[in-house]
């Protein structure tokens, strides 16, 4: 009988005792949210919000909470929402109020703008009973002030020998840039000593029982690059999950070397974003080759592309239409990021066409758009629900890295596995140009472009031609065979899939079959707990 009671006590702490890893999370999609902005609490003004007054709009954990389907109905498996720590309290700033979450105060305690500890934990398991993970952004590198000597008592760390003395950055010493103070004499942001033994104990603690607490599968780092590298070993492998950094740097040998045993499972790739800024938008210098030789240069310099964040937007750079007029550059750019190595990321409201340009104009709130089932909305779903049957059918789609078949000045064609994408740079107007590529397929070979359902012919010695007469659309060449109950473009969609991932069946609501995070069916376990419960009733 107590054996009994122990497998009970067991089963139900399983789904808690799982620990996302890398290997979990390259296979998620992830929707970036600023909980500040995503949704607002049934009854409040929604025409309130207005980004340049930098102030609080009224988003908590519960709006994010009741708003998941229209993230989850897009085909994402994960949300990354900001800092959930204390922020500063006091009078506002000269730079507004920390409606973002990014001025952190003490760490240990939870931001109650955005909610309460249990706020926190039924967004963490209405997103696991979804089969959905959830990833917090955390701040380590620095407090925030109002001066240079704030008062220390209303912080985690409250001795000033678990800070370094002030001192402006000196921008390219990295000494400097781990040690010295980010921000200015307006909002400062004292620099915690993370070579403090003490300092590294407590955040390692304090980590580890957060995720622990609320069932975080991983952690997004802000200022990775400003604090020194041998910290973030240690304090990762306390938390126990996947960690991917910013290092907000366009040089892939400077970034990448963030990424690795001796610091983080990945880094959000800055210089990729560049590179494909430098290739799709319009007016913008048009250079494709900036995409071909940054692919080679991560190949050469990454421990592995297929772990690093891809993206278009975030809160720290200028929305995509802030950039570039013709939204085909976005489609095409979003579908290189989704088709490509690495974990595509989409920020909120660039589904939307949001069109911020800086800080903080590029943090507007979404319920303005009544959260539209816009084109860029429907290209993400497909893309999503394409990626996300290619990891659940497939041994080896999501780890196999891209291979550049071909590039021209207004085109690129790369193949992932058994699936080409063609992306151009030319925008909506038609155009008398056209690219080719060989491929392995054989000239009998039957395939789909997955974005218009259209068959393309494959030619001798598996050449494939994409021309642009009708203006510059992405293409996704599939394989027919591969799309079998993918749901895509008159394939049957299959209920459930014998899963080779860990993230379970996705339909074509982006729904997923209800797993466990390490993918063990949620069925499966119902049924020990009832086997066990019925030997347990039948020993008393």
């Amino acid at each position: 009988m107590q054996y009994l009671l122990s497998l009970l006590l067991s089963l139900s702490l399983l789904s808690s005792a799982y620990a996302a890893t890398a290997e979990d999370w390259r296979k998620r999609s992830i929707y970036q949210i600023i909980t500040d902005r995503y949704a607002l609490p049934q009854g409040a003004d929604p025409t309130a919000c207005d980004p340049a007054k930098q102030t609080w709009c009224g988003g908590t954990w519960n709006t994010i909470k009741d708003n998941l389907d229209y993230i989850q109905n897009a085909g994402f498996t994960a949300i990354w929402i900001s800092p959930v720590s204390e922020n500063y309290q006091g009078p506002r700033t000269p730079y507004g109020d920390p409606y973002h979450g990014y001025w952190i105060a003490d760490a240990t305690k939870l931001n109650s703008k955005f909610g309460t500890a249990d706020d926190l934990k039924a967004l963490s398991d209405e997103l696991h009973s979804r089969g959905m993970y959830l990833m917090v952004d955390v701040v380590v590198n620095n407090v925030m002030a109002l001066s240079t000597t704030p008062d220390l008592s209303t912080y985690m760390f409250k001795d000033k020998s678990q800070y370094h003395p002030y001192c402006p950055i000196d921008w390219g010493n990295t000494t400097s840039e781990q040690n010295c103070w980010l921000g200015d004499l307006n909002v400062t942001l004292p620099d915690v000593n993370t070579q403090d033994p003490g300092v590294v104990s407590a955040y390692s603690t304090w980590i580890k029982a957060l995720v622990q607490e609320f069932n975080i599968d991983g952690l997004r780092i802000d200022a990775a690059k400003h604090v020194d590298m041998e910290f973030w070993p240690q304090f990762c492998g306390a938390a126990g999950v996947y960690c991917i950094g910013e290092v907000f740097d366009a040089d892939a040998g400077q970034a990448l070397q963030w990424q690795g045993k001796q610091s983080l499972d990945a880094i959000l790739n800055y210089p990729m974003y560049n590179a494909l800024v430098e290739a799709f938008t319009i007016p913008g210098a048009q250079n494709m080759s900036a995409v071909t030789t940054m692919i080679e240069q991560i190949k050469q310099k990454s421990s592995d592309p297929t772990l690093l964040g891809n993206f278009l937007e975030d809160q720290d750079v200028p929305r995509w239409a802030s950039l570039s007029v013709d939204p085909q550059s976005l489609w095409n750019a979003m579908t290189f990021n989704f088709m490509s190595d690495g974990v595509p990321i989409v920020y909120y409201g660039q589904e939307q066409g949001f069109n911020g340009n800086a800080d903080p104009m590029n943090r507007e709130p979404l319920w303005p758009s009544k959260y539209a089932n816009t084109t860029t909305y429907q290209l993400i779903t497909k893309l999503n629900q394409l990626r996300n049957h290619l990891i659940n059918t497939t041994e080896d789609w999501v780890t196999t890295q891209v291979q550049v078949l071909s590039e021209t000045k207004e085109a690129i064609a790369f193949m992932k596995g058994d699936v080409i994408t063609v992306l151009t740079n030319i925008g909506s107007p038609p155009a008398n140009v056209s690219i080719a590529a060989h491929t392995p397929f054989s000239n009998s070979a039957s395939t789909t472009d997955i974005l218009t359902c259209t068959q393309f012919a494959v030619g001798s010695n598996g050449t494939i031609e994409v021309e642009y007469s009708k203006g510059g659309r992405p293409v996704v060449l599939v394989p027919d065979d591969l799309l079998d109950n993918s749901g895509l473009c008159g394939h049957t969609l299959a209920t459930t899939v014998a899963g080779k991932s860990s993230q379970g069946a996705v339909t074509t609501s982006g729904a997923s079959r209800m797993t466990l995070a390490n993918g063990t069916p949620l069925a499966f376990v119902a049924g020990l707990v009832l086997v066990a419960s019925s030997l347990l009733m039948g020993a008393l």
